[in-house]
């Protein structure tokens, strides 16, 4: 099963100002990844290619990174999710930047159920909770907060218990 699963979020920002958010990914001071209600995204090293972890059970390594503006994950684990997942920073320098999550993987074995049924779900929802913390950084609110489906709250009640 092929996944091609994109989250955006365009701001009135310069991409410095966005890509410099990237740059915090797993640190102590993660201004992107929404970890107040998610499980926090950790590496065993810095944020740079090789660096490995996760957030979850979802486990990848760094691939690719190039600081203010892009870093690419290839996952390693659950088995069956076959691809990768990235954060960049796209735009026109000082007139806005549009801040991207891309993932794309191929869905095996286990996965071709876990994926739509389980992952999918909790996927979609962090990823917005991010891009709301994104934005909250960069302009002090959110327009349209991201909210949980009912499907989201149960799942992360029985996952939680």
């Amino acid at each position: 099963m092929a996944v091609r699963n994109v989250h955006a979020r365009r701001l009135a920002v310069g991409t410095d100002r966005a890509g410099a958010l990237i740059d915090t990914l797993a640190g102590a001071d993660d201004r992107l990844w929404p970890h107040e209600w998610w499980p926090s995204m950790r590496f065993d090293r810095p944020l740079g290619v090789g660096a490995a972890g996760g957030h979850g059970p979802v486990r990848y390594r760094v691939v690719a990174y190039v600081p203010g503006q892009w870093v690419r994950f290839r996952f390693t684990g659950p088995r069956g999710f076959d691809g990768f997942h990235e954060y960049s920073v796209l735009g026109d320098g000082e007139d806005g930047a549009e801040i991207c999550h891309l993932l794309v993987m191929r869905a095996r074995g286990a996965a071709r159920v876990t994926w739509p049924l389980l992952y999918r779900w909790l996927h979609d929802a962090v990823l917005e909770d991010s891009m709301d913390r994104a934005e909250r950084e960069l302009t002090g609110r959110v327009r349209r907060p991201a909210r949980w489906n009912g499907y989201v709250r149960l799942l992360r009640r029985v996952l939680t218990r």
